[in-house]
């Protein structure tokens, strides 16, 4: 079976892709949270930063009329949407000296280990190496962990990190030199 076509998205797709998001969570990450850490997760990390599809850098994969894949990338500050609001999230990085984020990856249950987050782990590398970034860097969840090593990140560090709730969830730091 052939991967669903990527596009860029749009602002009309953000119900659906905030439909994903929360479903993609619920899913898949009880394999790796317990139950509070997975709701906490479903509100604070499965929430859907516009900025990035204004910005043009946040991809989806469609299959019919159903997404069932999306991330990007941002040349933005912000690392990811769990973090809470931050003075400096809007603030344009440095391509010469900061790393361009990776942001808000998720697929769906049924879709994973088809290519799709590769396929977009591919267009944020071609489209931030065309704006002049040499690295690439993001803030995994454990489900996305093993996805990242596969393209090439390694880990820096990894934490505990409390969400606007209070829950705490274990994130790992990671980063990549973008392959020119």
């Amino acid at each position: 079976m052939s991967a669903p076509p990527q596009r860029l998205a749009t602002p009309a797709d953000g119900p659906r892709i905030a439909a994903l998001m929360r479903a993609s969570v619920l899913d898949l990450f009880p394999h790796f949270y317990d139950e509070r850490q997975t709701v906490s997760a479903s509100v604070h990390i499965a929430h859907l930063d516009m900025t990035l599809i204004e910005d043009g850098t946040y991809f989806v994969h469609e299959a019919g009329d159903e997404i069932v894949a999306c991330g990007g990338w941002s040349r933005r500050y912000k690392l990811y949407t769990g973090s809470g609001p931050g003075a400096d999230d809007d603030r344009l990085l440095d391509p010469a000296t900061e790393p361009a984020r990776v942001r808000a990856m998720f697929v769906r249950g049924g879709w994973t280990r088809r290519g799709l987050g590769r396929a977009i782990l591919d267009s944020c590398e071609r489209a931030a190496d065309a704006e002049g970034f040499t690295m690439l860097a993001l803030m995994a969840t454990l489900p996305g962990e093993p996805l990242y090593q596969a393209f090439g990140f390694r880990a820096t560090g990894r934490s505990l990190v409390a969400m606007p709730d209070g829950v705490s969830l274990e994130l790992v730091a990671m980063e990549r030199a973008i392959a020119s």
